[in-house]
């Protein structure tokens, strides 16, 4: 079942009536062909404490909108227990948009670029207000995709420094380390004590270094910052792939 994203003033509920508008209608008018009496499925774009999901049935096409009946609703299951935000580091070529998008896939609730020392792009002011918006484009497919509750946000990008004060407002934050020991266990074996010992309803951070990985005086701040070192295993994943790696990890433990 096709879904989208609609604004609250988008909703009648005492009509029972969801009119949708924009982009979307003509996706669906255009794109998929959708036909009179075919169901859909839509969420609020903006973040709520109740996430619902309508089940739409198609009532009529006007000159710029689609008119749905609201069939059902239920509530939305697709948000894990916790807010999990991405800090990633920035990567070369169209990474980001792979990162973007795979993220979403599996629950992030928002995605920060960051600009570390090791990074080999470097974004001025316009450039990557460019990118965000392109990203955010590529959140926002995505989360239709995956049936996502909300559509995760693609923050500004920020510096490493900016991205740990920020991050020291989260419950928990986890930054993958290729280098990291622990003389009293392996280190998959406090990987697996960390991830475990995560509740439900905190908030999460997880950084993740570019492609040459964290520079040492990156480390050492997060490490005075409290961040927790983990291991991801015996093998160097690329950039694009340590943070699913992580994010898979967060899913089997905490998803209901």
């Amino acid at each position: 079942m096709q879904h989208f994203f609609v604004d609250k003033s988008c909703i009648d509920e005492a009509a029972r009536r969801v009119v949708i508008t924009g982009s979307d209608y003509n996706h669906i008018k255009n794109v998929l062909r959708m036909a009179k009496g075919e169901e859909l499925s839509v969420s609020l774009k903006e973040d709520t404490e109740e996430r619902v999901e309508y089940r739409l049935g198609i009532l009529k096409y006007t000159d710029n909108s689609v008119i749905c009946e609201i069939r059902f609703t239920k509530e939305a299951n697709a948000e894990l227990p916790c807010r999990i935000y991405l800090f990633q580091g920035l990567p070369k070529s169209d990474k980001m948009e792979y990162i973007v998008k795979k993220a979403v896939e599996l629950g992030a609730y928002e995605i920060i670029p960051v600009a570390m020392k090791r990074s080999v792009v470097k974004l001025d002011e316009k450039k990557a207000l460019a990118k965000i918006g392109r990203w955010q484009q590529i959140s926002e497919a995505a989360a239709k995709q995956s049936k996502r509750a909300i559509i995760p946000g693609v923050g500004n990008v920020m510096s490493f420094p900016e991205a740990v004060e920020t991050a020291k407002g989260l419950d928990r934050v986890l930054i993958p380390y290729e280098l990291m020991k622990d003389e009293n266990s392996s280190a998959m074996d406090r990987t697996r004590e960390v991830i475990g010992s995560i509740e439900q309803g905190q908030s999460i951070g997880i950084f993740v270094g570019p492609e040459g990985g964290f520079d040492e005086d990156e480390i050492a701040l997060a490490e005075k910052s409290g961040f927790e070192k983990i291991s991801l295993g015996n093998r160097i994943l690329r950039t694009e792939t340590a943070p699913l790696c992580v994010l898979s990890f967060l899913i089997y433990a905490l998803d209901k």
